[in-house]
This record gives C-alpha cells, sequence and structure tokens, in this order.
C-alpha cells in the first residue's frame, strides 16, 4: 500500500484551498455538473462569469432544460468545445425527461448522461453529495503522475489505468469532498505545470519527482504533431440592418452556431449566390488571411469576401421564402441573441456590425 496522500494534503487545504469559488456556494448536483462540465480544458478565472451568466439564466436543470438550443449556445460562446454545451443541453433534457426533474444521485445514472464521464461523475458524487468517489481531471492526473514517476503520456490506456488505480487507492472514505477539491487546487496552484512550487507543496516529502528533481518530466507530454494548416473563405452579405448567417451542422467544429457561409475558394463565390439567390452580386472588400483561428487538432487561416447588398436585394431573395442549408437573413440587433464563434464575433466586430461587449 502507497502512503497515503490525504494526512499531509488535508490540512494544507484547510488552511489554503479554495473554498468560495461560486459553484462552491448552495452546493447541488446541478452546480457542481455544471461547473465541471465548463472546467474542463478551461481555467477557473474563466470559468467563472459563464458559471454565473448560466445560473442567472438556468437557475435549475429544468430551466436549462427548457431552454432553446441557441439560447444556451449562446451564454457558451467563447468557452470552446462546443460539443460540451450541447451535451450539456441533452442532459439537462435526460434528468428532466427520464429522473423526474431530478439530478441523480447514483455514479450510473451520471455516467449515463451526455458528455458525462468517469471523473465528472466522481466529482459530482463527492463534491455535491459527500459520497467517496475518486476523480483524475488534468491538475489530480499531473499530481499523481509526479507524486508516483507515473511512466507514459496520460492519454494512453495503459498510463491511464495506472493513474485510475492510484486514484482510487488513494481517495479516503471520510472528507472525499475535500480531498478531491485540495488535489484540483494544488494541482491548479502550486503543482502547476510549469515552475511548481514544490518548496511550498504539502506532499514534499512523498513526492518522487521531487526526490529525483526530474518534475519536468512528469508527466509526460503528447507525443508532438504538426498542427495541420487550413484555409477558408468566410462570406458577408449585409446591409445596414441585416446579416446572412449559416448555422453550422450539429457534429464537428463550432457545431450548431451561427457563422458565416463558406467556400472554399473566391471563384467559387458567383456560382454559391446564384445558388441562393437567384443572380450574383461582386464582392466590393476581399481580405486574405484576415485572421488566423487555433483549435487543438489544426490551425485556421480565414480570408473574408464582404458584400454589401441593399434591402431590395434581401427583399427579393428566396431566402425569405425558404430557407435553404441553415442560410437565414438576422438583423443586426438580434445578433447578440445568438450563439457564434469567437472568430466570426471577432470579424462582426471589425466590421462594426457586431458592438463590443465592455
Amino acid at each position: 500500500m502507497k502512503p497515503l496522500i490525504a494526512p499531509l494534503l488535508l490540512p494544507w487545504f484547510d488552511q489554503y484551498g479554495r473554498k468560495h469559488l461560486p459553484w462552491q456556494q448552495q452546493v447541488s448536483g446541478y452546480r457542481v455538473w455544471l461547473s465541471e462540465i465548463m472546467l474542463q480544458q478551461t481555467q477557473v478565472t474563466t470559468v467563472i462569469p459563464y458559471f454565473q451568466r448560466f445560473i442567472e439564466s438556468f437557475p435549475t436543470v429544468n430551466d436549462l432544460a427548457n431552454a432553446e438550443l441557441d439560447q444556451v449556445l449562446q451564454h457558451w460562446a467563447g468557452l470552446g468545445y462546443y460539443a460540451r454545451a450541447r451535451n450539456l443541453h441533452k442532459a439537462a433534457q435526460r434528468v428532466r425527461d427520464q429522473h423526474e426533474g431530478e439530478f441523480p444521485t447514483t455514479l450510473e445514472h451520471l455516467i449515463d448522461l451526455p458528455g458525462v464521464g468517469r471523473s465528472t461523475a466522481g466529482a459530482i458524487m463527492s463534491l455535491a453529495y459527500q459520497q467517496p468517489a475518486a476523480i483524475l481531471d488534468g491538475n489530480v492526473k499531473r499530481v499523481l503522475a509526479r507524486v508516483y514517476q507515473v511512466d507514459g503520456w496520460p492519454g494512453q490506456t495503459q498510463t491511464l489505468n495506472r493513474l485510475w488505480q492510484i486514484a482510487e487507492q488513494q481517495t479516503p472514505r471520510r472528507r472525499s469532498a475535500a480531498y478531491n477539491q485540495a488535489m484540483m487546487d494544488l494541482g491548479a496552484t502550486l503543482c502547476s505545470r510549469s515552475k511548481p512550487d514544490c518548496a511550498a507543496c504539502p506532499l514534499q516529502q512523498m513526492c518522487q519527482s521531487y526526490r529525483d528533481g526530474t518534475q519536468a518530466d512528469f508527466p509526460y507530454s503528447k507525443p508532438k504533431q504538426a498542427r495541420p494548416q487550413r484555409h477558408t473563405w468566410m462570406l458577408l452579405h449585409h446591409d445596414d440592418a441585416s446579416i446572412l448567417l449559416q448555422r453550422r451542422p450539429a457534429q464537428g467544429i463550432w457545431g450548431g452556431l451561427w457563422s458565416l457561409p463558406e467556400i472554399t475558394s473566391l471563384e467559387q463565390l458567383p456560382d454559391w449566390q446564384q445558388n441562393q439567390f437567384g443572380r450574383s452580386q461582386p464582392s466590393q472588400r476581399i481580405v486574405e488571411n484576415e485572421l488566423k483561428h487555433v483549435f487543438t487538432h489544426f490551425e485556421l487561416s480565414i480570408s473574408l469576401a464582404e458584400v454589401v447588398v441593399d434591402a431590395d436585394f434581401i427583399r427579393n431573395s428566396p431566402l425569405q421564402v425558404a430557407e435553404g442549408d441553415g442560410l437565414r437573413w438576422v438583423k443586426l440587433q438580434e445578433l447578440p441573441a445568438l450563439g457564434m464563434p469567437a472568430a466570426v464575433t471577432r470579424l462582426l466586430r471589425s466590421r462594426k456590425l457586431l458592438a463590443t461587449v465592455d
């Protein structure tokens, strides 16, 4: 049996741990779940204002379930990884429809919710329901990998299984909520990815990486691969009052969000317009490589073709009768209520079609 972490960690947490985060107040399964989904691959400081806006608009899981997806995506815009928002909405509807609006209190039912994995379910069980359950988010992986010098990249099955084995062994039956929060806090503060503050770490005496001076070696980094480069042309058709937007498919990047229509080359513009409007109109402004947007797995270079139209063009557009391919003319004043990708928001603000939020 490995030396226990809890006796060293919990006194540190009692003195230094974070206890005043918004989701730590009025604790419930719903609030913990919402925070855990938001915190996936996102910093606490970024999440706090998003969490507060969500709770203000959707104070209960039923409020979230009954909301339109557009409204949920609009609240999520800027957090990235939009599949999280779609799964959030689906999970809330499942709680409403299959659990009578009461958030599940068993590990089995929690894991059955869309977007909820083993670690998120464990966090809800321990933090919301005070039940002993292990967690293994990015911060906890880093702490355990350093303390025990766990070989291998945590994304590999063998390494992940080893870390889960340690996490299960170390999670105490008493005060598991405090222990799990302490592990996350330790990884987010002292045991950070770069420049860990080992001098202040409560686990210093048992940390094998500190003993051997190998903190920088653990956890192993993901094997590097060159990030592919992609390019797209976005089409900005607008007049002084309206803009043409297109809802993206539910699957894939920016899934379900309202974005600008895209083509792969500028030469396609006349044919695209002919197909959508029954006539073509030349662009007034062409900007190549207007901005770059970095995703996890690739980098997207966006060029812009701006087409200023008049009210007659919009009035006579067939889109007014039958929306094709998710296309829709949107009033400029309606834009703040729509969920749009951050890159598109930046483009529209640069053209002064969307007001800058202070």
